[in-house]
């Protein structure tokens, strides 16, 4: 039998020579060792839990006892000798022999090779130990080791300014601040000694520093040993010697605490704003004013609405194009990155995933700066990864790179949207208007030093990830040759609480997402929905007179016939009608929410003409004396219009209630549900005794419609022919009350199209006495003053207005201002409140709108005229207000088409559709005219209510004051 290492030679050499014997010697070798069952299974070991006298042996993955006088090195991975024991040999790993030392030669040298006398005792490692500013010698500048080591004072005098480097083993020069301040290497009282650097006491530096890290995620705040150690250093060494380095450092601690600040406490970045503010003498660098030379560029200015000026005014001077002789695809983003310290490490392209945690594919990872593809990335990655890759973070300031019409090189600052960012404690870029946003430069990806609280060498106790970054490219609007506004990364960080880095993980994100206006887009989806939606109106009233007039024809002809024609169609052959029926109810519902919604968000200003009637003396607070002021005019008048038109936005033309006990009684009581059996009888009576055809859904629809139909008609006819003439008209009333007000109404029911009421008094004033008033009716009662309408010598008050875009967008300005409770800073006074923000912007709207109705704007001025015959016919306008808007006469007071009252067809046929369709499903007339009163309620209360709060917000009359 081939045994051994020489068997397996021998078998070797044989198979070589591809002899039979050769092949049979290596089955021999080799088939037992197979036959045997074989285990893959090792012992797991982590290097730290081998004990204090082991190390981890790299190739066995296991732990290995140290040889003799030896211990477990700094790694883990091999050993060195004890305390006082010399090396002899050292192959690695165990494979060192050690010896101890003599008496007299107790202390080891420091490459562990010899021994020595050490003259000032030993350190635990057993190695010699020097005073503080002594550096250790041990060999002659040849390198001759020396019998006993010496321990030479570095010279601090002025001609060397020389101490004991941090090692201790040479002389190095004195820190310059350190001879500046002190002309010395020491930095005593009262100077100040942070971060290894020294600084005068005085000057007008902010002296209390706040070392905290903050952590709002997790609602932490603690001190941090980095901030601690190099903050006031970082800021003292910027603002006294302008040092570039360390105002980099400083700016990145203020990175580091999320570019969040409060005015009251002088963290990383209100010292940052202090150096930045009291170095206005600077110059600029590239004019851009957030850029102080010295500084890094941290913030776009903390001016609330400048965000939208820097991402949406300017395009960046270069184009796109996928298919193109001057094809370009590629988005070029480089960054100046530099690292904790301040120091500028490198330019470089942000391909091959700088930005992006998750690991991949270079050519996966290059494809989100292909301008057009919308990228996303996510994964999740373990803690111990993170901390491993990212011991100190890197900084990027990040650019765009691109190539002007000349061919010359250019880069464009990217800047960035921080969610974690906190203005006065708010949360200010979680905003959903981009006018609050406070925009800035620098970014990390991970900061695990600021989390350290005690040591810098430890563990930290919290670290901060970018787990969400986001790229986002804006088209400009109607570009034509790909235009782009300038990118702009959001990026929101998380914070985590280190507990075990090997059990914990986190999800992290990267994505480039483009975006255009579609503003545009949008005006074309709504208008072929607003046509829809007319479209579904017409629709169903074409279902509801189809339905109507079959219900009719099976009512009259079955009923009313002498010789049989025509049978009653069965119950199964019902579906298709009633089918028909369930879709004209579809389509008016569809019909009335559309004008309801319109109805509940139409705009609305009530234009108030009354004019100050002269002065008052008026106490002035404080001041001690009185002041003349001008005598204010009562809000009570738009009160009470306000009030009145609240209270004719639900009247209609006829009575809801009255509707539905009517046509119930009829049904129920007259009996004129009995023309829906399914008999030939037309008598509204039947015997008790006599038998009960089962009723057809064809014949309750058709008597249910005609009662509804004839009541209704009947209702509208009493209202127009005698109600409205001898009683009340609401509407008329309202047009009257405006004028007697001195109150006009400017409502637009859709962007460029509304109503005007004129309400301007012929007397000039309305907010007088009993008599005065009584004057006045009585002079134009005997037309001894001119007429109420807009136009000199007319009675017209009520217009159908088309007005400009150039009106609208000036409009929507000022209508902003009145409905924002928090506007930009160039806008509204800071020191305003909110209250009298909004009073500002009513007195703006008001005399805005009476300018305007008083030709004082030219460039928006306006012209009435009156409807062509064919334009009242299709119910639309020819002419289209481009540089002037139109007022169309309007006897008909079609402002009513906002309210209720002028769209009682569309409310009386939804009604009615509603009632036959909870009949025809329950058959119960009862249920049905309950289930239609309480709709009717519901919708009712939920118009005024809605209607209200609307009201309110669009004219700032308090909505505790409509009833």
């Amino acid at each position: 039998m081939v045994t051994g290492g020489g068997g397996a030679a021998a078998a070797m050499e044989a198979w070589s020579t591809s002899s039979p014997v050769a092949v049979t010697a290596l089955l021999l070798l080799v088939l037992p060792r197979l036959s045997q069952a074989q285990t893959f299974s090792l012992p797991f070991r982590q290097p730290e839990t081998c004990g204090h006298n082991q190390y981890f042996d790299i190739s066995a993955l296991s732990c290995v006892s140290c040889g003799a006088n030896q211990r477990q090195d700094s790694r883990g991975t091999s050993c060195v000798c004890l305390p006082g024991f010399q090396m002899i040999s050292n192959n690695g790993g165990p494979d060192i022999i050690c010896k101890k030392c003599p008496e007299n030669m107790k202390g080891v040298t420091q490459d562990g090779w010899n021994c020595i006398s050490c003259p000032s005792g030993l350190t635990t490692e057993g190695k010699c130990h020097c005073p503080t500013g002594h550096i250790l010698v041990e060999r002659d500048t040849n390198g001759t080791l020396l019998s006993q080591a010496t321990c030479k004072l570095c010279d601090e005098n002025e001609n060397s300014f020389t101490v004991a480097n941090a090692v201790g083993d040479r002389c190095v020069r004195c820190e310059p601040t350190f001879i500046n301040i002190s002309r010395s290497c020491a930095c005593s009282d009262p100077n100040i000694l942070t971060g290894g650097l020294c600084f005068s006491s005085t000057g007008n530096f902010p002296p209390r520093m706040i070392s905290a890290a903050r952590y709002g995620e997790l609602g932490k705040s603690f001190t941090s040993e980095w901030f601690a150690k190099y903050l006031q250093s970082s800021a003292a060494a910027c603002w006294l010697y302008a040092n570039l380095t360390s105002c980099q450092a400083l700016g990145n601690i203020c990175v580091m605490n999320m570019n969040s600040y409060d005015p009251a406490t002088f963290d990383a970045c209100r010292l940052f704003q202090f150096i930045f503010e009291n170095t206005v003498g600077l110059r600029t660098v590239h004019s851009v004013s957030f850029w102080r030379q010295n500084l890094p560029w941290l913030f776009y200015g903390d001016q609330l609405g400048l965000a939208p000026q820097v991402l949406s005014t300017t395009p960046l001077p270069t184009n796109f194009s996928f298919r193109d002789q001057n094809q370009n695809t590629k988005l070029k983003f480089v960054a100046a990155s530099y690292d904790v310290r301040g120091n500028f490490l490198k330019w470089q392209t942000l391909e091959g995933g700088v930005l992006q945690l998750c690991p991949d594919t270079e050519t996966r990872l290059n494809a989100a700066y292909s301008f057009g593809t919308t990228y996303q990335q996510n994964c999740e990655i373990p803690l111990s990864k993170i901390l491993t890759d990212f011991p100190t973070p890197i900084f990027y300031d990040v650019y765009l790179e691109y190539t002007d019409e000349n061919q010359h090189q250019h880069i464009w600052a990217v800047p960035v949207l921080n969610l974690n960012l906190q203005h006065n404690k708010i949360f200010v870029n979680q905003d959903g208007s981009s006018s609050k946003w406070l925009l800035t430069r620098r970014i990390f990806l991970v900061d695990a030093v600021s989390g350290r609280e005690n040591d810098l060498g430890s563990q930290p106790r919290l670290i901060r990830i970018a787990t969400q970054i986001s790229l986002s490219i804006h088209l400009v609007p109607n570009t034509k040759n790909g235009n782009i506004y300038p990118p702009l990364i959001t990026i929101a960080y998380s914070d985590l609480d280190i507990k075990d880095p090997n059990s914990q993980s986190v999800k992290v994100s990267f994505s480039v997402k483009y975006e255009m206006n579609q503003g545009e887009a949008h005006v074309q989806t709504d208008t072929v929905m607003k046509f829809l939606v007319y479209y579904a109106g017409d629709l169903a009233n074409v279902f509801f007179i189809i339905t109507v007039g079959t219900g009719l024809y099976w009512l009259i002809f079955f009923k009313a016939q002498k010789s049989v024609s025509v049978l009653l169609p069965m119950p199964a052959q019902e579906k298709r009608f009633v089918t028909y029926v369930g879709c004209a109810f579809a389509l008016k519902a569809l019909q009335f929410l559309h004008k309801l919604i319109s109805q509940i968000t139409i705009d609305i200003f009530f234009i108030d003409w009354e004019r100050p009637k002269g002065k008052v003396l008026k106490a002035v607070e404080g001041e001690g004396g009185v002041r003349s002021a001008t005598v204010p005019v009562s809000i009570w008048r738009t009160y009470f219009v306000a009030n009145e038109w609240n209270e004719i936005q639900t009247v209609r033309k006829i009575n809801p209630l009255f509707q539905v006990l009517t046509v119930l009684f009829l049904l129920e009581v007259v009996g004129f549900k009995n023309l829906a059996l399914m008999d030939s009888s037309s008598s509204l009576s039947r015997s008790p005794a006599s038998y009960i055809a089962p009723y057809s859904r064809i014949l309750r629809y058709a008597v249910s419609t005609a009662l509804w139909l004839v009541i209704g008609i009947i209702q509208i006819m009493f209202f127009a022919v005698f109600y409205e003439r001898f009683i009340e008209d609401k509407i008329r009333q309202f047009v009257d009350l405006c004028c007697m007000s001195n109150i006009s109404v400017f409502l637009l029911s859709h962007k460029c199209f509304g109503y005007y009421i004129h309400g301007r008094s012929v007397h000039g004033h309305a907010d007088t006495n009993m008599e005065e008033m009584n004057m006045n009716l009585k002079r134009e009662a005997e037309s001894l003053c001119s007429q109420r309408g807009l136009v000199p010598n007319t009675d017209g008050q009520t217009f159908q207005i088309a007005i400009s875009s150039q009106m609208r967008q000036h409009y929507d300005r000022i209508h902003e201002t009145l409905t924002r409770k928090n506007g930009p800073a160039r806008l509204l006074s800071s020191s305003a409140s909110t209250f009298e923000q909004s009073i500002k912007a009513y007195h703006t709207m008001n005399k805005f709108l009476g300018s305007f109705i008083d030709h004082v704007h030219k460039e928006m001025d306006y012209f009435i005229k009156d409807k062509l015959l064919l334009e009242r016919i299709l119910g639309m306008e020819f002419m289209e207000p481009m540089e002037k808007s139109i007022f169309y006469n309007d006897e008909g007071y079609s402002f009513s088409s906002v309210l209720y009252y002028g769209n009682e067809a569309t409310l009386l046929i939804y009604d009615l559709l509603f009632f036959c369709v909870v009949d025809l499903a329950c058959q119960n007339f009862i249920l049905a005219a309950f289930l239609t009163y309480l709709q009717q309620e519901i919708f009712r209360f939920i118009r005024n209510t809605v209607g209200q709060k609307n009201l309110a917000s669009k004219t700032l009359v308090d909505q505790r004051f409509l009833i």
